[in-house]
């Protein structure tokens, strides 16, 4: 594995990855062969072509979701790096006094957003009503185990209660198990509540778990599927981000989609390198630390 800030192989139209992203997209973005959608909780009706995500126009499917993605200064401030950071509180034994302290921090450092368990959403969305501060919250919540119906619930409420970046965990066994279809549906049941809300979607693929091979396929998958951006880790697994799966993840998704980098991101140093290697959003618990190293 590459380590964090190495430089990354040259990766090739021959390469494995390069070649699972292309056979991916030949499958799952061609119009004309739409994936197969009967156990898909998004559909409820059978007009599903003019609003599912998986059977929507090539140009939409490939068209840039989530941004613009700016691109990050070589050595950036600490208000300039602020603007890249979800400032994230997911431990269980988080307080109300601690969200609240969360969120004061993200309203002083100007962080993109707080990423905080879905209880704390309302807290948040009315703590930083007036406020540029995004309020993200996570669904299928670490494991990803759960029913689309049931993300799909989750996201629903999510979005009730004030909650504007959604980040779900894909069903990564379905992935282990060559179930692209079940994978990318569950997908699209978050993302199909989401949009309809305006919120984004950030999808945890869970890198620690896979080959680069599965890497390459769930971001091709999650691109398919309509969300907005590809994300590393939830923090709970395996292992974090590093700088070869961000750079492979970039790889994988062009400009289309954002990607994000979380899980062990704990100095100014880490968080550069991440940026550097292709991420367009940090999730980190140590936000403020991260700025306050900044050179100054």
């Amino acid at each position: 594995m590459t380590p964090k800030g190495a430089e990354e192989p040259a990766v090739t139209p021959n390469t494995p990855i390069a070649a699972t992203a292309q056979r991916v997209r030949r499958r799952l973005l061609d119009a004309a062969a739409p994936i197969p959608l009967a156990h898909c909780a998004a559909c409820t009706d059978q007009r599903c072509a003019s609003t599912c995500p998986l059977a929507a126009p090539r140009e939409r499917l490939l068209a840039p979701r989530g941004g613009p993605f700016p691109a990050p200064p070589e050595q950036p401030s600490g208000a300039e790096l602020a603007r890249f950071i979800d400032h994230t509180l997911l431990k269980p034994d988080a307080t109300r006094e601690a969200v609240r302290r969360l969120c004061e921090e993200a309203r002083r450092y100007r962080f993109a957003a707080v990423c905080v368990n879905p209880v704390w959403v309302a807290l948040c969305a009315e703590a930083l009503a007036d406020t540029d501060v995004a309020v993200c919250t996570v669904v299928g919540f670490p494991l990803g185990a759960n029913r689309p119906e049931t993300k799909a619930h989750e996201a629903e409420l999510a979005c009730h209660d004030g909650a504007t970046e959604l980040d779900m965990v894909m069903n990564v066994g379905a992935l282990k198990g060559g179930e692209v279809e079940a994978v990318a549906a569950d997908i699209a049941a978050v993302v199909a509540t989401a949009h309809a809300h305006g919120a984004l979607v950030k999808v945890i693929i869970e890198a620690a778990l896979l080959t680069d091979e599965e890497k390459a396929l769930a971001c091709a998958l999650s691109e398919a599927a309509g969300a907005d951006y590809v994300k590393t880790s939830t923090g709970f697994g395996p292992g974090g981000a590093t700088t070869h799966d961000v750079a492979l993840m970039r790889r994988v998704v062009g400009d289309r989609l954002g990607v994000k980098a979380a899980g062990g991101i704990r100095t100014y140093e880490d968080a550069v390198a991440m940026l550097r290697a292709g991420a367009t959003r940090i999730g980190t618990s140590s936000g403020v630390a991260i700025v306050e190293g900044a050179p100054r």
